[in-house]
């Protein structure tokens, strides 16, 4: 009975995460205050300082950081190595200044609590790193990755993630200022950075040379639940080995995702990944919310009441004022500001450390412990409180003209299927410079396309999820080119249901899948071969001598029959307007209006049926 017991004692925990989740993130999205601050209310409710319904934070947030994992290897997929590039000056400048200025802050008012002078550095140090997870999801939330101001904010936080091997290496050091600056010092920061550098080095050749022949590999197969695996396997992997040689987790598997931001694989990727992070990264929240000690805030209100709007004011100010002067508009600077405000997940780690070396006392760790908790909670608020205000003032900036891949995926033209008919269709949307994405599931036509220069996707359109991953919620035309005639339904269906925004354009097998296609109010479908075999025509009756403009007039009148034809099918079955085909011995009768709607038929050829219905 013991052991039954022990078997089942991971339910109840699991079960109140969810309950948590599916009340508190509802309800507070409902109120407007956004799913991260529903997270982290319901992980201090539920937590052992107030409910008490799950024990210590320590034991969940290992699982759950890998929310924040596979939150950074999904930033890293819309990102191209040439975007990394073009951020330099933000990351490296930008975010450089803004840790500077805002430790030298932090640690003179550290200093002027009593912190010792090292002390002040490990408290300016944690403080001035801001919450990762906290600043994406809420740019997710906007859909404001893309933007200028989104961008210089990942700028910085991406800058952070840096500098923690840095910061880690000098924590136990200041412990020890005599060694701080002898030769066993300097070679041991040495060999650690030799480490990092080969251990971004291997992830870098692996992910250039041996990651797409694997996925192409396992893709070929038709295993979808192996491909999971593999991207599971990819982000772990790299995540791990970052985290051996002193790098953050995080760090590792945005690297993976950068170098898988060019595959073919990319939207599959992303749809494999996203179920994972959405939930982990929920967890992660409520696990810092779980974190904050209701009862030590409760002894210390009136120091932490005062301490913590003071430190995200302050560090809202800095970065703003810095996100001004590097040429951001105010408004775009508050929101940086605002964004950067939080403490970062770091605290945690770095505090603690300062508390095991000696550099804090535990009354000190406890504090600024809790300090960088109730950041976490104030900061959502601030820039909320901020964003209601800039909502209605715009900014006067157009989106950035490199910006992250969430703009190339979500380009104006998702085409679906690259076979015979999908390749004519993306060669007339590129002639014109339309912002096409394209997809397909079939290796062959993905390699056979590199060959000849195209860049296709792997990807299962008929999935809500690889459609959201390849940006369907921003398209403004999806066009269904696959030769399967129950896939091209079931992808117009999802899209009507899904992404209302976009017009569907199919290509229907024949007459009874173009009929059902216009049950289905497709904005557009046409058969693949009839007006090939109307040309076809045509040049056959100019050959036989006929005139060119009287060839003309036929094959038009043969294409306003069928097209009649085939709405008069549509609401009276497979016989209905066989009275119009040529060469059918039926007394002919005048053209009546059709019972239902034509839907699913261009302008051009709605005034072919409305000239057909008037004619006698």
């Amino acid at each position: 009975m013991a052991d039954a017991a022990e078997h089942a004692s991971f339910l109840p925990p699991i079960l109140t995460f969810c309950a948590a989740a599916v009340i508190a993130v509802p309800l507070f999205r409902k109120l407007g205050l956004g799913a991260v601050l529903g997270y982290l209310i319901a992980g201090i409710v539920i937590g052992p300082s107030v409910m008490g319904l799950v024990g210590e934070a320590e034991n969940v947030r290992g699982v759950a950081e890998l929310g924040v994992v596979l939150l950074l290897f999904i930033i890293g997929l819309e990102l191209k190595i040439s975007n990394l590039f073009a951020m330099r000056r933000d990351i490296f400048g930008l975010g450089l200044a803004q840790i500077v200025l805002t430790c030298a802050l932090i640690a003179t008012v550290a200093a002027l609590l009593g912190h010792s002078a090292r002390g002040m550095i490990v408290t300016g140090l944690a403080l001035s790193l801001s919450a990762t997870a906290i600043a994406l999801q809420v740019l997710e939330e906007r859909r404001d990755l893309a933007t200028r101001y989104g961008q210089r904010t990942f700028s910085i936080l991406l800058f952070q993630d840096l500098s923690i091997v840095p910061i880690l290496a000098l924590v136990p050091l200041l412990a020890n200022t005599e060694a701080l600056g002898s030769g066993q010092a300097l070679a041991g920061a040495a060999g650690a950075c030799a480490r990092a550098f080969a251990a971004v080095a291997l992830v870098v050749i692996v992910g250039r040379y041996l990651l797409n022949p694997l996925f192409r590999l396992l893709a070929a197969s038709g295993a979808r639940e192996v491909m999971t695996a593999a991207a599971l396997l990819v982000v772990l992997g790299a995540a791990m080995l970052m985290e051996q040689v002193g790098l953050s987790m995080a760090m590792g598997a945005f690297l993976a995702g950068v170098l898988l931001a060019e595959s073919n694989f990319r939207h599959q990727l992303e749809a494999d990944i996203e179920p994972f992070r959405g939930l982990l990264l929920g967890l992660f929240f409520m696990s810092v919310g779980m974190s904050l000690d209701a009862n030590y805030v409760r002894q210390n209100a009136l120091l932490l009441l005062v301490l913590a709007p003071a430190l995200v004011i302050g560090k809202s100010l800095i970065a703003a004022a810095l996100a001004r002067g590097f040429g951001s508009s105010w408004p775009d600077a508050l929101r940086i500001g605002a964004l950067l405000a939080p403490a970062g997940e770091f605290s945690f780690v770095l505090v603690p450390l300062g508390g095991e070396v000696g550099l804090l006392t535990g009354e000190r760790v406890q504090v600024i412990t809790a300090l960088a908790a109730l950041t976490m909670l104030l900061g959502p608020l601030l820039a909320k409180f901020i964003e209601s205000q800039l909502a209605q003032r715009p900014t006067g900036e157009e989106p950035a003209p490199d910006d992250l891949p969430a703009g190339e995926a979500g380009g104006s033209v998702i085409v679906i299927g690259f076979g015979r008919f999908g390749q004519v269709v993306n060669q007339v949307l590129l002639a014109n410079g339309a912002d096409v994405t394209v997809i397909d599931r079939n290796i062959d036509s993905i390699r056979s396309a590199a060959r000849f220069g195209f860049k296709v996707y792997y990807g299962d359109g008929t999935r809500l999820d690889v459609l959201r991953a390849a940006g369907a919620g921003s398209a403004d035309v999806v066009c269904v080119c696959v030769d399967d005639a129950a896939a091209a339904l079931k992808i117009a269906e999802i899209v009507h249901a899904e992404f209302p925004r976009a017009r569907t354009f199919v290509r229907a097998i024949d007459r009874p899948h173009a009929i059902a296609l216009m049950n289905r109010e497709v904005d557009f479908q046409l058969r693949e071969t009839f007006e090939s075999a109307l040309q076809f025509g045509r040049a056959t009756l100019e050959e036989l001598g006929v005139d060119a403009e009287a060839a003309r007039l036929v094959t038009e009148d043969v294409r306003r029959r069928d097209i009649a034809r085939l709405v008069l099918q549509r609401s009276d079955g497979l016989l209905g307007g066989q009275d119009l085909l040529h060469g059918v011995k039926v007394k002919p009768e005048p053209l009546t209006p059709p019972k239902r709607k034509a839907a699913g038929l261009s302008a051009e050829t709605r005034d072919l049926v409305a000239d057909a219905e008037a004619r006698p």
